[in-house]
């Protein structure tokens, strides 16, 4: 017992360093650890987990996506992580950073492990998942319903707004940030005025087709759960879809907005 405390103290020394910012993130995440085949202290898995997830946290600084593997089979460990293409440098490590300290405290002894958080995906497992699409797991965070009475007032331009995202965002593989694409319109209807900003985005060891799946993917979750919100953000493993309608300008005074708190499902 007093080994494997050592190993476990040994491997969260290494976050002292860590800002607040980045430490007070932990409460945005939704966190996924298999919850099967438990490793032991002594295991090499242990070492090849740090060895991925330290690699990461070093990359996290310089790029939006980066992925590593460590150790022989049975052994192997494969990680990668996902920053949202609208953070700087900074913001991307600072949730990195956070996101592999939750993963220690919470998932230290599992062979995978998979956290959402608002700014980043960060994953590791025993089997490789890059180039892969997988419609599950995901997640959603969304504000209630619009007070605007018209189902149709955000929905119809919003799916359009989509579809001309997806369409643009596997073309832009070479881009600095890449398959990132978001765009922001003023649009008047007959029920009023609002300002739509969407954005989407890919993991960079898709091909373009799948990029273009997995954001077909997000939108079915988006259109499922909240395609009539005023904000919302779909994260699956390997692509997320967001999109906020701001200065809502009703041409029926009796329409008004309502402020609601974000929920998770």
């Amino acid at each position: 017992m007093t080994r494997i405390n050592t190993h476990f103290a040994a491997a969260l020394f290494c976050f002292f360093s860590f800002s607040l910012r980045a430490m007070s993130q932990a409460s945005q995440m939704l966190i996924d650890c298999n919850q099967f085949d438990n490793v032991t202290g002594t295991s090499s898995y242990l070492s090849n987990r740090d060895t991925v997830l330290s690699t990461l946290r070093n990359r996290s600084s310089i790029g939006s996506y980066s992925n590593a593997t460590a150790g022989l089979s049975p052994n192997t460990i494969y990680g990668m992580f996902l920053c949202r293409g609208d953070l700087n440098r900074t913001s991307c490590s600072d949730c990195v950073n956070a996101t592999t300290l939750e993963i220690y405290k919470s998932c230290f002894y599992h062979k995978s492990a998979l956290v959402f958080s608002n700014e980043c995906i960060v994953r590791y497992s025993n089997f490789s998942f890059f180039t892969l699409v997988e419609d599950i797991p995901n997640t959603a965070r969304f504000s209630p319903r619009s007070s605007f009475d018209s189902p149709q007032f955000f929905n119809r331009t919003l799916l359009e707004k989509l579809d001309e995202l997806i369409l643009r965002a596997p073309l832009s593989l070479s881009l600095p940030v890449p398959y990132f694409v978001e765009d922001q319109e003023h649009v008047t209807q007959l029920e009023g005025s609002y300002y739509l900003h969407a954005m989407v985005q890919c993991s960079p060891d898709l091909d373009p087709r799948n990029c273009t799946v997995c954001l077909r993917f997000a939108v079915k979750r988006l259109s499922e759960c909240c395609s009539h919100a005023q904000f919302a953000r779909i994260f699956f493993t390997k692509c997320l879809i967001t999109f906020e309608i701001s200065d809502l300008q009703p041409n029926v005074t009796s329409l008004g907005v309502k402020k609601g708190e974000s929920h998770y499902i």
